[in-house]
């Protein structure tokens, strides 16, 4: 009786831990200007994608398209931001938690428009990789530089160049960190993934002129890049998905932070918000503002219900949050990670 309520209680300690430990790619910034949320389409929790075949394989699960598209320009570095928390910017915490070794990559998918696409059609090619470097003196996987390592020396921030031949246009950015510490068997890997709705300007003209791949279909959940045990020694590593594209980069994890990925901080930093987007806030120490902290995004005060509403599945509450609380006709304001975010989501 004693050991199975010992085994109850650890395994609920592990759970506990393992959510904890989640991450949700949530802001942009765009050479040095941070877009905060307005042009991502945020996922409904932090839990990860672990079927790489199914349709929530593309931007997460429960996501769509939202109204904001970040302005992109050719050959400029957009930084894509990763917290464990829904509206949580600290420097405090580790970006992703839990000992979620694995690569970062970012893919793009050219469409006729952002804010509708689904990013099903197929058209993605990668124009980003941070995956693995052996460290010395380390002994198993788990030791090694990692592309989310870095996430977390960043305080959750990666510098993606654009390439500068690219054409102009709507793109879908999907940025994908890959947690391979339980990926010892099949289905164990986790997938936290986002898409951002870029409009990019100043590239060539035409069409993309890169080989593409579809979300699903590129990975398999066998591929060496994502059944692997980093719990052993690893002698090499090879992150899943086709090579980066003539124009990308291909970052050395372990090799520092660089950019915005060490100078960028929340409300010290130009703020703008993507056209057609709802402001984002942030604290001016690179952290989520404190409870009655002004809000250095703007944004309508919750004082005056009735002067503001919110979008669907726009933000509305959570710790921190000092935004309109109103939402538009039809929607409520849920909980959707409490007490972190809360989001505007159907009355029914």
């Amino acid at each position: 009786m004693k050991s199975s309520l010992l085994l109850a209680v650890l395994t609920a300690a592990l759970a506990a831990r393992e959510v904890t430990g989640h991450a949700i790619f949530q802001q942009l910034w765009v050479d040095g200007t941070d877009y905060g949320s307005t042009c991502n389409r945020l996922p409904t929790s932090n839990s990860p994608v672990t079927n790489v075949g199914s349709r929530d394989f593309v931007c997460n699960a429960g996501t769509r398209g939202v109204s904001g598209k970040c302005p992109v320009k050719a050959g400029g570095t957009v930084t894509v931001e990763m917290h464990q928390q829904p509206g949580d910017r600290s420097c405090k915490s580790e970006a992703i938690g839990g000992a979620h070794w694995g690569p970062v990559q970012i893919y793009l998918s050219k469409v006729s428009d952002a804010s509708t696409a689904d990013g099903s059609s197929g058209g993605w090619f990668k124009i980003f990789s941070d995956a693995w470097s052996k460290k010395s003196g380390g002994r198993v996987g788990d030791d090694d530089n990692w592309g989310t390592r870095d996430l977390n020396a960043c305080c959750g921030r990666m510098d993606v160049p654009i390439p500068k031949d690219l054409p102009s246009g709507d793109y879908l950015l999907r940025a994908e960190a890959l947690a391979l510490h339980t990926a010892g068997q099949s289905g164990g890997a986790q997938f936290y993934i986002s898409c951002y709705q870029i409009t990019v300007t100043g590239g060539s003209g035409g069409s993309v002129s890169y080989a593409t791949v579809k979300f699903p279909g590129a990975y398999k959940a066998s591929d060496p890049g994502i059944q692997i045990n980093i719990h052993a020694a690893v002698s090499n590593y090879v992150a899943p998905g086709p090579a980066v594209v003539a124009g990308g980069v291909t970052k050395q994890a372990g090799s520092g932070c660089t950019g915005c990925e060490s100078t960028c901080k929340v409300g010290s930093s130009p703020s703008a918000v993507a056209p057609g987007g709802k402001p984002a806030s942030g604290g001016s120490d690179g952290n989520a503002p404190e409870v009655g902290e002004p809000s250095t995004g703007g944004g309508d005060s919750p004082s005056a219900p009735g002067a503001c509403a919110v979008a669907a599945y726009g933000q509305c509450g959570g710790n921190g949050y000092t935004g309109c609380i109103q939402c538009a006709s039809g929607y409520t304001c849920k909980a959707v990670s409490p007490p972190y975010y809360s989001q505007c989501a159907p009355a029914s």
